[in-house]
């Protein structure tokens, strides 16, 4: 039983990259029903004992919450399954460079988009409205071998299968650099 309720405070602790820093902050008093929060309440990747005055506030984008400095994430995106059953994330930051991982975190390729790919993934991110997308998408048609996608924007996590997301979404998968390298 101790093992079993250590177990669950070590794993409600970890922020949303599985560890206690959190490369994602959600917007302040949001707790949407996709916003990524710790079990003390407080946002992943900030301290309860920060203080408000300790940097000036990041300018706000409508929908989304902060825009990312240019080393914060500006958005992460797991991918996984398709015929090969293969996992890999993206993450990329708020000046555009990004990286890829495989399903064990290990880097593999860099790169960063052109200033044009930059704003066209920021406007798609804009447009997929995070808050008001729903957790998981579900609905669409069953694609056998598809794609299940997972997203982190802006303090909220939003997933669902490749024939399950929104439009908006699916625009902000076009808008990435590739998920395997070629």
């Amino acid at each position: 039983m101790a093992a079993v309720l250590l177990g669950a405070v070590v794993l409600a602790g970890c922020g949303p990259s599985g560890s206690a820093g959190g490369d994602d902050t959600p917007p302040k008093g949001s707790a949407g029903p996709g916003a990524i929060t710790t079990s003390a309440g407080t946002s992943a990747g900030t301290s309860p004992s920060a203080s408000p005055t300790a940097s000036p506030a990041p300018s706000r984008s409508a929908s989304t919450g902060t825009v990312p400095a240019p080393g914060e994430t500006l958005v992460r995106v797991t991918r996984s399954g398709g015929f090969a059953g293969e996992t890999h994330t993206l993450v990329v930051k708020g000046d555009g460079s990004w990286s890829r991982l495989d399903a064990k975190a290990k880097g593999e390729g860099t790169g960063k988009l052109s200033e044009q790919e930059l704003a066209a993934l920021r406007t798609a991110l804009r447009e997929a409205d995070f808050p008001a997308q729903p957790r998981i998408a579900t609905g669409g048609p069953k694609i056998y071998d598809g794609f299940f996608y997972a997203f982190v924007h802006g303090g909220y996590e939003v997933a669902g299968e490749q024939g399950s997301l929104s439009p908006a979404l699916v625009r902000v998968v076009e808008a990435l650099p590739a998920f395997t390298g070629g």
